[in-house]
């Protein structure tokens, strides 16, 4: 079995799965090979960080829905205890139970927006991350439910991040394009060219209609929405893309 086929399709439940499964690496058991997040993962954050600038003003409220347990949520736990931020955290409890209990962390057990009880933060939270799950929303609920749900807890100044969204629109042009096809051929070891379908559905996978309309309905919901690049050194960038919302 590939990694590929290891890790695909993936539910809230089969996340829920991975956690408690022995013999996985961090990586792993957040549905990636090793490769694609070993060695990048303080690249990732630092590129978290230039977007989530409320990150280094002091004694903010912050919240990461769907953490995982590999290094990003550590990462992000020392800044808030240099920072003085309050963490909340929203995941399984199979997976939360990865993450050491700290006197300036409070978890959240469920899937966000059903479970975790974060009502009574509606409009109260400063920094909101949201990494590398949106494409299991996409698949499972409404992804607009989810937007306005992250949107209602932010408060006047609030800055969420909705990270590592895999756009196949984003992923078609990089592989039709002379650096895709040179990708494509280190990365199999032949001399194929990848085969590319423009104007094609892509049933079940995020594409630009997808990333622009969230934008776009932020916006009309009163804030300030766009879609940001990833750092050129991260794994993923040339398919992968964010979106950084603040509400004025």
């Amino acid at each position: 079995m590939t990694d590929h086929q290891r890790f695909a399709a993936l539910t809230f439940d089969g996340f829920r799965a991975l956690a408690a499964t022995d013999g996985l690496s961090r990586y792993e058991r957040i549905g990636f090979p090793d490769s694609y997040r070993a060695g990048h993962e303080a690249n990732i954050y630092r590129d978290v960080r230039r977007k989530l600038t409320n990150l280094d003003l002091r004694d903010q409220r912050v919240l990461d829905i769907g953490p995982g347990c590999s290094d990003l949520p550590h990462l992000l736990l020392e800044t808030c205890r240099q920072q003085g931020h309050e963490l909340l955290l929203c995941d399984s409890p199979e997976m939360l139970a990865h993450i050491p209990d700290d006197p300036r962390v409070r978890k959240f057990p469920g899937r966000f927006p059903q479970d975790g009880d974060l009502a009574a933060h509606a409009g109260r939270v400063d920094v909101v991350l949201v990494y590398s799950v949106l494409q299991y929303v996409f698949v499972e609920a409404s992804v607009f439910d989810f937007l306005d749900a992250c949107l209602a807890l932010l408060a006047p100044g609030g800055q969420l991040l909705i990270g590592d969204v895999p756009n196949v629109s984003k992923r078609k042009r990089f592989f039709a394009s002379d650096a895709g096809v040179r990708c494509h051929r280190a990365f199999t070891g032949t001399d194929e060219t990848p085969e590319v379908r423009f104007n094609a559905p892509d049933r079940g996978k995020i594409d630009d209609a997808a990333v622009l309309a969230l934008v776009a309905r932020a916006r009309a919901a009163g804030f300030d929405a766009y879609v940001v690049p990833q750092a050129a050194e991260l794994p993923m960038a040339n398919r992968r893309e964010d979106i950084l919302i603040v509400r004025p």
